[in-house]
């Protein structure tokens, strides 16, 4: 298959390098014409996953790439690129996303941008650092096009990478999104030292957040405890390589969001998604405490606060 990667990260350069494993003809479309030109003459990115031998993936701009004959296009941008993004694609290629998260502007699932060609959304514990070493890992394909989620999983599926299909398309980009929002207060208990108890415990109640929510979205209530829900939030939760978790601990350090940001390095889409993800669940009736604590805190709220606040609710049925 011929498949044009949109977005030169760390992900989109891990599942380029997956796609190239698996005999595809790939083609990274990157933002900065200089990043794509330094791809094409080492073999390496300059930024992100500086490790990862790229070699025989071609490297361009999203302007100059094949889309118009590319059997499909992959979308690894930040969420808020992905509207625009979407809405400028050429040719009628079926998209896979890979974005986690919501449209800040609207609200919207990511998938519902995609307008007049198949989606699928692909999902669950995969840091792009593990991916790029050939690692085992796992993840789930979702669309409401049950013959190109059956394509895809083909496509993708080795001995390394296992791809499983799920028709649940609502529930797989909603436990996408809410995970990295739960990930963002676990980083904070792990600023914070308060325990393993505490983290545990969060994360276990954060996991009902997410199912509550998908159950208000019409979402499949298995979905949650597969691998786009319980999976990538263990992962994401605890993970060194979890850069929610990691912006979570060093503000609970002290440094704000944007200091946070800026020593990772790269896209934290919890930060961006806690508030859209805070309103879309005020739309839908549902009670998400800890979304909703984590943006008290981005607002301005001390944590120790926010910490007493979530342990003195009042007591109920688990």
């Amino acid at each position: 298959m011929e498949v044009v990667v949109v977005g030169g990260g760390s992900w989109g350069c891990a599942f380029a390098v997956l796609l190239r494993e698996r005999g595809h003809a790939v083609t990274l479309a990157c933002r900065d014409p200089d990043q794509a030109r330094a791809i094409g003459e080492t073999g390496r990115n300059p930024r992100y996953l500086t490790f990862a031998d790229l070699s025989g993936i071609a490297a361009t701009t999203l302007d100059a790439a094949p889309l118009e004959s590319a059997g499909l296009v992959v979308l690894a941008v930040p969420s808020r690129a992905f509207a625009e993004v979407a809405a400028s694609l050429r040719g009628a290629a079926p998209v896979l996303s890979l974005t986690k998260g919501l449209d800040p502007a609207t609200g919207e699932r990511l998938s519902t941008l995609v307008r007049g060609r198949s989606v699928a959304v692909l999902s669950g514990p995969n840091f792009a650092e593990e991916v790029a070493r050939g690692l085992p890992a796992a993840a789930v394909i979702a669309s409401e096009d049950g013959f190109l989620a059956g394509e895809l999983q083909h496509a993708v599926n080795s001995p390394v990478f296992r791809a499983y299909v799920n028709p649940d398309l609502v529930g797989v980009e909603l436990c996408a999104a809410a995970k990295n929002v739960i990930a963002l207060a676990a980083g904070a208990v792990d600023g914070l030292a308060l325990g393993d108890n505490a983290k545990a415990a969060l994360i276990t109640r954060g996991l009902a957040e997410m199912a509550r929510l998908g159950e208000a979205g019409g979402a499949r209530a298995e979905t949650f405890s597969g691998l786009a829900g319980m999976g990538d939030l263990i992962a994401t939760c605890w993970s060194k390589h979890g850069r929610n978790r990691h912006a979570g601990e060093l503000i609970a350090l002290g440094a704000t969001a944007e200091e946070a940001i800026a020593e990772i390095g790269q896209v934290v889409e919890g930060l961006t998604t806690a508030p859209v993800l805070r309103d879309l669940s005020r739309r839908l009736g549902v009670e998400l405490p800890i979304t909703e604590g984590v943006c008290r805190v981005l607002e301005g709220e001390s944590l120790g606060g926010l910490a007493a606040s979530l342990m003195g609710r009042r007591p109920t049925e688990e």
